[in-house]
């Protein structure tokens, strides 16, 4: 069976996106092989994009395609799979989509992404961040370029540490008793932030504990969250989410900052870009730890950095966008130096190893930081039904009961039931 037909069907939708594909090949050239001038839509999510990146990308993009346009629509990451799922199969589809890496072999592998191996050498080859190319390819062939990588660190409040008497941890069990330690001596006050729907920040506690979310053996998924290893890191999550937390037991990580900027956490893990909004507020103005934050990377289980998630995004173009050369074209300005660098002084880890220096850190040591975390990073399963896990909001569900004192073991083999039948489905 064609791997990229018989993929789609796991996003429940038809494989007739493939049917407007070749319609899409000529993209309006005229005779001369230039691209006809057309409107480009580009998807970004969120506001992890800065505005002069933005402003680069249309301004820079128009002045190469006299007589185009291109409009950025700005989407949001909650539902984002169903979204794509639904616009990529459409006539009217926009031409450059950003998905989370995690979510980029659910669309790699189903046909709705368009084969981008033609300038993977344009737009960085081998300087490309290898774990996010193996994200973006399927089939030997690269279909979602990397777009941005961020490793977790943690932030802390100095002032409240030195308050609590609490040191800076060196090991994953220090990092959870301090977090009590802090919530005992701060009424009022979370000792570490932790949102129930929060999955992202608990991983790594599974991870350092021997555990995984699942694994493959003999071509079949095996969900693994019920396994001693991984039970034991989610029970020293519940324990934060129930004597260290007070953030929402149904709350997201969204603007996890707000609530640390202003005090009312001593202790929050976050993507390295988000030192910029802890610092400053949304009207660039120093904020009650501009002078008092702090940061370190997780400590593992014994001692060092602990496995973290990799956050980030890859970019890809619509397989059924009907203007695919002026697509390519804007992708290489956005895998370009100059549009990379600009991602990388807003916090962001650029998409090419070789611009990792230009990362925006306040000082050398966070620097280090952000380095050492993004070496210690891991990814979900590598499975193109994974985007299906995240869309059905399995682990945001499951972690919510788990932060409202449910019993793990019982919990997880519940879990790992369904995340079997998703994947080996």
């Amino acid at each position: 069976m064609n791997k990229k037909l018989g993929a789609f069907a796991l996003l429940g939708v038809s494989a007739v996106v493939l049917a407007g594909c070749a319609a899409g090949d000529s993209g309006g050239n005229d005779a001369s092989g230039t691209p006809a001038p057309a409107q480009l839509r580009v998807w970004l999510n969120g506001t992890d994009t800065p505005q002069d990146a933005r402003d680069y990308l249309v301004k820079t993009f128009e002045a190469q395609n006299p007589g185009s346009t291109l409009v950025i629509e700005e989407q949001q990451w909650t539902g984002l799979v169903d979204k794509l799922t639904t616009s990529l199969s459409s006539n009217d589809t926009p031409d450059i989509v950003e998905m989370g890496n995690t979510q980029s072999p659910a669309f790699t592998s189903s046909g709705a992404l368009l084969d981008i191996s033609d300038i993977k050498g344009t737009i960085g080859g081998d300087d490309l961040l290898p774990g996010f190319v193996e994200a973006g390819s399927w089939d030997g062939k690269l279909y979602a370029a990397p777009y941005y990588s961020g490793a977790r660190i943690v932030f802390y409040n100095t002032a409240q540490y030195a308050t609590a008497g609490v040191q800076v941890p060196t090991t994953l069990d220090q990092y959870v008793a301090n977090g009590e330690k802090l919530a005992q001596a701060l009424p009022g006050v979370s000792g570490v932030y932790f949102p129930g729907k929060d999955w992202y920040n608990a991983l790594p506690f599974i991870w350092e504990n021997g555990g995984e979310i699942a694994v493959q053996k003999d071509g079949k998924w095996e969900a693994q969250m019920s396994s001693d290893a991984a039970v034991k890191g989610i029970e020293q999550v519940q324990q934060l989410m129930t004597t260290a937390s007070l953030a929402p037991k149904d709350g997201d990580e969204t603007e996890a900052w707000v609530p640390f900027r202003t005090e009312k956490a001593a202790t929050l893990s976050a993507p390295s870009w988000a030192y910029w909004s802890i610092v400053a507020d949304e009207n660039k103005a120093d904020t009650a730890l501009t002078k008092t934050v702090g940061y370190y990377a997780l400590p593992g289980k014994n001692g060092g950095a602990a496995q973290v998630f990799a956050g980030g995004s890859n970019i890809g173009i619509a397989a059924k966008s009907a203007h695919p050369e002026l697509a390519k074209s804007a992708l290489e300005i956005m895998l370009s130096d100059d549009y990379q660098t600009l991602l990388a002084k807003a916090g962001l880890v650029p998409a090419k190893k070789s611009l990792g220096s230009q990362v925006a850190a306040a000082t050398p040591e966070l620097a280090k930081i952000i380095s050492d975390a993004a070496a210690n990073a891991k990814l979900t399963p590598a499975s193109p039904k994974w985007a299906d896990v995240e869309a059905k909001g399995l682990l945001q569900d499951f972690f919510v009961q788990v932060a409202a004192g449910g019993d793990v073991k019982t919990l997880a083999t519940a879990l790992d039931e369904r995340i079997d039948s998703i994947l080996n489905g």
